[in-house]
């Protein structure tokens, strides 16, 4: 009798311990209005794929990369992706056509704002980089190398949809949120 109430005295403390790291990793996720950045992507996917000289190759869909991130790394993976977006694929690509670049800037800007919420959770020790999601991001990083400059900017933009749709998937409490707000 007494060996049971201490097992279920543990099981007790293990769901509770539990319950506060998830919550941590809830502190996390990322406020956003994920269907304003799908539809400026979508104003601008057809012209920017066109542009796409290598259709064979992939980079944000690489050996399922963004597919096996685990639940621990998902602040961390989607801190970097944004980081990679912002400082690279934004920067690098050149744009003529004023629509499209006022929507990927509007893009741009959103990821700005995601990425200031991570950083503020990396300060407080809440979005922890763990090996396997600086590999997995590393490898996005080789595939967009192994590209012309240009040609990788628009690969990486033509696949967008793959990025916006990974970010929603694994910060859907709060994307549902602000969904219904509007």
């Amino acid at each position: 009798m007494q060996a049971q109430c201490v097992s279920l005295c543990l099981l007790g403390v293990m769901f509770f311990l539990c319950s506060a790291h998830a919550g941590g990793l809830r502190r996390c996720l990322i406020s956003m209005d994920m269907r304003r950045m799908e539809e400026s992507f979508r104003g601008i996917k057809n012209a920017i794929q066109a542009k796409d000289t290598f259709q064979n190759v992939t980079i944000l869909s690489t050996s399922e990369t963004l597919h096996s991130i685990k639940p621990l790394d998902v602040c961390c993976v989607t801190k970097n992706l944004l980081a990679f977006y912002v400082d690279r694929v934004f920067k690098d690509h050149q744009e003529l056509s004023p629509q499209i670049l006022r929507k990927t800037s509007s893009i741009a800007n959103s990821f700005l704002y995601m990425q200031k919420t991570l950083q503020r959770c990396q300060e407080q020790r809440l979005c922890h980089c763990r090996q396997e999601a600086i590999n997995a991001t590393r490898i996005i990083h080789d595939t967009y190398d192994q590209l012309e400059v240009r040609s990788a900017a628009i690969k990486s933009l033509g696949e967008l949809d793959i990025l916006l749709a990974w970010i929603e998937k694994n910060h859907q409490g709060t994307s549902a949120a602000s969904r219904q707000e509007t």
